[in-house]
């Protein structure tokens, strides 16, 4: 089974052809298995592509986290597809309609520096920021959910959630290094609030414009980067009034422009870097 793998700021994600994997019935299990650092070949999560059978889209793909589930969506992941297609010249055209669990979205190629080395504009969509889209459940129904307390492991934190393609916590924080917010994300997780669990997000405003970020991504653990964790991120900061439209969203694998754009699209700009190809034969 020949797959490549590339990155999105240190998010990593294996991708294979759909036709590649014909032989495997449990995609769930099969990423569990290449995912694992030790005796796989460890990622963040595999991205499974094929032509879409449908005119709306070009190419469909499925997104499978490490503990097996599939996800939503990933702003890296499928970022780092569309940098497969152009690496394997099955995709030439600047612009790529990409169907996702979530719906379609749209990529544009910006620049390319090197063969498996690009940048891309991303369109993911508009977030659902009602307490019935994430989904959460809270006292009542909520149009928008700011500010909302929950208790964690004996401590109580004010969250702001909304669904970006998956569903997305953030608490927001003065100093990383006070508080063990990876035991936080890690409860958070699998809080009884979210029936779908949620990715939880620790953030900074360093100015209105500027945000930095930690990030315990569901189904993953602690990540490097995400993009609709960054995504989330920006929109919670503007929806709170922390921060303009427009911002840059540092996480620890690097940083990721933000724009939520009048008409609810986000648009999301980073790069995807080629790491190596190889050949699966655990199966």
């Amino acid at each position: 089974m020949y797959f490549i793998k590339f990155h999105g700021f240190g998010n990593d994600y294996i991708v294979f052809e759909q036709d590649q994997l014909a032989g495997v019935d449990d995609l769930g299990a099969f990423s569990k298995r290449i995912c694992d650092r030790h005796y796989g070949a460890g990622a963040d999560g595999i991205a499974v592509v094929r032509k879409s059978s449908d005119t709306d889209s070009d190419v469909t793909v499925k997104i499978f986290n490490p503990d097996g589930s599939e996800a939503g969506m990933s702003g890296n992941g499928t970022r780092c597809t569309v940098g497969y297609l152009h690496y394997k010249k099955l995709w030439d055209k600047e612009v790529l309609r990409l169907n996702t669990k979530t719906g379609i979205k749209i990529y544009r190629l910006l620049e390319k520096m090197s063969d498996g080395h690009y940048w891309f504009e991303s369109e993911l969509g508009k977030p659902g920021l009602d307490s019935a889209s994430i989904p959460m459940i809270t006292d009542n129904p909520r149009e928008i959910v700011t500010d909302y307390p929950l208790t964690i492991e004996g401590e109580q934190f004010k969250v702001t959630s909304l669904l970006m393609g998956n569903p997305n916590t953030v608490i927001y924080v003065d100093d990383f290094d006070t508080l063990d917010w990876r035991r936080i994300g890690r409860a958070l997780e699998v809080h009884p609030a979210y029936p779908d669990r949620t990715n939880v997000i620790f953030a900074r405003i360093a100015s209105r414009t500027k945000i930095e970020i930690r990030i315990w991504e569901r189904g993953v653990g602690e990540t490097f980067s995400s993009g609709t964790c960054t995504c989330a991120t920006a929109v919670a900061s503007m929806v709170n009034g922390k921060t303009e439209r427009r911002v840059a969203v540092h996480a620890p694998g690097g940083k990721i422009d933000v724009h939520w754009r009048e008409d609810g699209e986000v648009i999301m700009t980073g790069r995807t870097d080629i790491v190596y190809s190889g050949e699966w034969l655990g199966d």
